[in-house]
């Protein structure tokens, strides 16, 4: 497995750097594999936990997740995690430990982040809405002045083709994220979509863990932000 993936921000855009750093690790579509995690200040998990979504497999999860060693950690909830849209009191209880965001802001380490687990219709799973009114209203609660968002789902044409060669991304949170500026966008959802994109200055970063095999192959993304 190669090296985690390493990427420094300064803040704010074109000014000095923020001291001290603050290590992100940034990972999503882990969906009960195992895999090294590297060490870091902020573990963000944008999504699909689990496999099937069970609140047995929300508490698997969680023994793995509330033990590892970073002082703070973050998720949100994934189209395979059905438990946190149909039992959400008792699947947010099992991740206690953690921040869980759903159209939400969380101050953590003295970042600003806001997760949000949508993405455009795909097959029949959790936390599906349909293209046009329904999404832009979810991306509209997304403010600016953010360090990272964290969705599932990627915007269109950034870490978002399938192995089909299907760009299956969200057109409109696209526009949310350039009209909002995050410094960081993390997401998953497309395994095949992985990697580290920089555009009109975002970082944009697809941290699937799982390849379309649901083997761990790909390695965290670590950031200093």
């Amino acid at each position: 497995m190669p090296p985690p993936k390493i990427a420094k921000r300064s803040s704010p855009e074109n000014g000095p750097p923020r001291a001290p750093w603050v290590r992100v690790v940034l990972i999503s579509d882990t969906h009960l594999r195992p895999f090294p995690v590297p060490e870091g200040d902020v573990l963000v998990h944008a999504g699909d936990m689990t496999l099937r979504g069970s609140l047995a497999e929300v508490r698997e999860f969680a023994s793995w997740f509330l033990g590892l060693r970073h002082p703070h950690k973050v998720l949100i909830a994934g189209n395979h995690d059905f438990a946190f849209e149909d039992h959400p009191a008792e699947a947010r209880a099992l991740v206690a430990g953690a921040v869980y965001l759903q159209d939400s802001l969380a101050e953590v380490a003295g970042l600003r982040i806001w997760g949000a687990p949508w993405q455009p219709r795909f097959g029949d799973w959790a936390f599906n809405l349909d293209r046009g009114a329904p999404l832009r209203a979810k991306w509209s609660l997304i403010p600016e002045g953010l360090d990272v968002l964290v969705t599932h789902g990627p915007p269109e044409g950034i870490g978002d083709r399938t192995a089909a060669g299907l760009s299956v991304g969200c057109a409109d949170l696209k526009d949310a994220v350039r009209r909002t500026r995050p410094r960081v966008h993390v997401f998953g959802h497309i395994h095949e979509g992985y990697g580290v994109v920089e555009d009109h200055g975002t970082t944009y970063v697809n941290a699937s863990i799982c390849n379309l095999q649901y083997r761990p192959t790909n390695t965290p993304v670590l950031l200093d932000v």
